[in-house]
């Protein structure tokens, strides 16, 4: 009996089940026999995973040149009161640091030892666990490891931004940009234009500089941090142009109590001194020169 194509085809059955007695070995088929299920890695599988890496990369390069990233606020080496501060993905690290083991004369340790141990681990993670076992409960020391890391993590960048908020607190500072935020939001209720930044601050000069408030603020020895035209130096900040910033009782309420860096007064002015002191200080405006 033939089957087939081919007429004349032989057929051999084996005893009486009609089934084709086949001469292939009894091997199993290659990835051929099943497409789109499974391939060969080099340099099938290879080749379309570098071609959409490549395809990604451009998509985030074209995407990096048509939205770039924000550029922080100029620094200012003058402002000693600034507290920097890394991205929140790096408050983990910069806590790590400001532990003694590892910061100072460890501070190689700290920098390259361990992250150079950690990320070392990582890489070699598939080398030192070789289990067939992928439930997270049956690795202990694999799932011990990463509850680990991720719990000191997460404890770490909560410590660091916990202690930045108390600086700012006990400090008395606001953050430049929730400043900016505000003047923004003022401005756009009021409807005037956004403050520019970028334009160089005006230099103001002192208004009335022979008011009697002036002796006042030599007796208090002011120009010895503030300069003696009041306009500043090194980290210090000029009083010209406070008034802009400042009105009369929040002056009187910093000369009373100091704020910053800025010692108090309230020992060394009478009341009257300090409010005399604090109306002179409020005239200084740009605007009034």
């Amino acid at each position: 009996m033939a089957h087939g194509h081919k007429s004349n085809e032989k057929v051999v059955y084996v005893g009486d089940s009609r089934v084709k007695r086949s001469n292939h070995p009894n091997i199993p088929p290659d990835y051929t026999s099943f497409p789109g299920k499974s391939e060969a890695f080099i340099p099938n599988f290879l080749l379309k995973e570098w071609m959409v890496g490549c395809v990604v990369l451009v998509g985030f390069l074209v995407w990096t040149i048509a939205e770039p990233a924000p550029l922080g606020y100029p620094a200012d080496p003058t402002n000693a009161a600034f507290i920097p501060m890394p991205d929140w993905y790096f408050l983990f690290l910069y806590q790590f640091l400001k532990y003694p083991y590892v910061s100072q004369d460890y501070i190689l340790l700290g920098t390259l030892g361990v992250p150079g141990v950690m990320f070392g681990a990582l890489m070699l993670a598939p080398f030192l666990d070789t289990g067939k076992e992928r439930r997270f409960y049956r690795r202990p020391i694999a799932s011990s490891l990463m509850f680990l890391s991720l719990i000191a993590c997460i404890y770490l960048t909560i410590v660091s931004w916990d202690h930045y908020q108390h600086t700012l607190e006990a400090n008395g500072q606001i953050p430049e940009h929730h400043e900016r935020e505000e003047k923004a939001r003022e401005a756009a209720e009021a409807g005037e234009e956004r403050p520019n930044y970028t334009k160089p601050a005006p230099v103001a000069s002192l208004v009335d500089a022979d008011d009697p408030a002036m002796e006042i603020a030599k007796q208090a020895n002011c120009v010895s941090c503030h300069a003696a035209d009041l306009k500043g130096q090194g980290s210090v900040p000029a009083l010209t142009g406070i008034g802009d910033r400042l009105d009369k009782d929040q002056l009187v309420d910093v000369i009373t109590n100091g704020r910053g860096g800025m010692p108090q007064f309230k020992d060394q002015l009478s009341a009257e001194e300090i409010d005399q002191l604090a109306t002179w200080l409020s005239k200084q405006k740009v605007a009034a020169e």
